[in-house]
């Protein structure tokens, strides 16, 4: 498939996704967000892939929010259909993806450039990076699952601060608070990215997909059962078995 907005690679059993509007500072419109949602389709069905990483174009942005202009004049209505067809067709696809997500935050992640950067697994950011969910100066609040994984990384409170003031935080600030894992200086952002899809790409593909869906039960009801359930489940895998017998001979295991 053909995309206008993005540009996919794969090496090494990982895929590289690139939102390609470098002049809009890679903002999400209608287009990007359905490009991007049938990619992560793709990507999450292919054997041959075992993580992905998702980023921006250029050294300025990640994602710098949406396309205003796409729905400055829309109704309540279609309002609502533009929220829930986003999180249906792009960000519930990245969060319930069987692979590790990781996005790699190369400056601004503003809005739905934060939005999508929560939806992924892990979060890596640049020392330039500034992210904030400003959408509440624009008399709106963030559409795109803001709301509900903001306070899930970061707390309630300070969900609550963020969003009201429309403020934003820096790279160092977003990792005291939770909201990303690591800081590495800009030149560095890919390689770090790269080194941890490796690491997480040589272990049980089966047994990743399986947490993957337990940790994203945690906080609902029902969450511990997930995890006995999907626990067991591993023992019916190939990968059990070569994990279990590697660690026996004393050898590496080979997951395929």
């Amino acid at each position: 498939m053909t995309y206008h907005n993005i540009k996919v690679s794969v090496d090494h059993k990982i895929a590289t996704v690139l939102v390609d509007r470098p002049k809009k500072l890679n903002a999400l419109n209608k287009e990007t967000i359905a490009e991007l949602g049938s990619v992560i389709d793709n990507l999450c069905g292919d054997e041959s892939v075992r993580v992905i990483v998702l980023t921006g174009a250029g050294n300025k942005a990640f994602v710098a929010g949406a396309d205003i202009a796409e729905f400055a004049h829309f109704s309540k209505e279609e309002g609502q259909e533009l929220s829930q067809r986003g999180q249906e067709e792009l960000f519930d696809k990245i969060e319930l993806c069987p692979k590790i997500v990781i996005a790699a935050i190369n400056g601004y992640a503003l809005g739905g450039g934060l939005e999508l950067a929560m939806a992924s697994h892990i979060r890596i950011a640049s020392e330039n990076a500034l992210m904030g969910l400003p959408e509440v100066s624009l008399g709106v609040i963030p559409g795109y699952g803001g709301t509900q994984r903001l306070p899930k990384l970061i707390g309630k409170g300070r969900a609550m601060e963020l969003i009201s003031t429309a403020s934003m935080i820096d790279a160092e600030k977003a990792c005291d608070w939770g909201l990303v894992n690591s800081v590495v200086p800009q030149d560095q952002l890919m390689d770090t990215a790269i080194k941890l899809a490796l690491k997480i790409s040589s272990n049980s593909s089966t047994a990743i997909s399986n947490a993957i869906d337990a940790i994203n039960a945690f906080d609902q009801e029902g969450g511990f059962q997930r995890e006995i359930e999907n626990f067991g489940h591993c023992f019916e895998t190939e990968d059990f078995k070569e994990g279990t017998q590697a660690f026996l001979n004393k050898r590496k295991p080979n997951f395929g």
